[in-house]
């Protein structure tokens, strides 16, 4: 018991969301896929459908695995001719 008091003041400095990168990582992957979605997938039956890879990739940053999502999106952006939107906040 005294040593969950013991721990309490540390836990109380642990932070209660997402780090500032992991939020502005999560932002960016975001807009990656929002551009993505808009100019990328393919038109068919009145709708524009991505491809397989952007829908994984748009899946990985919706989970939180924003490395890789990006990892897939910002290559195919940039072989299609888009420039990539700023990564800041």
């Amino acid at each position: 018991m005294h040593r969950l008091f013991a721990l309490l003041p540390a836990l109380l400095l642990l932070p209660l969301g997402p780090s500032p990168g992991q939020s502005n990582d999560a932002a960016y992957c975001a807009k990656l896929a929002e551009v993505a979605l808009r100019y990328l997938g393919r038109l068919q039956d009145g709708a524009n459908k991505p491809d397989s890879d952007t829908v994984v990739a748009i899946d990985r940053c919706q989970k939180g695995d924003t490395a890789s999502g990006i990892a897939i999106l910002e290559p195919k952006l940039v072989k299609a001719g888009f420039a990539l939107p700023a990564r800041g906040p």
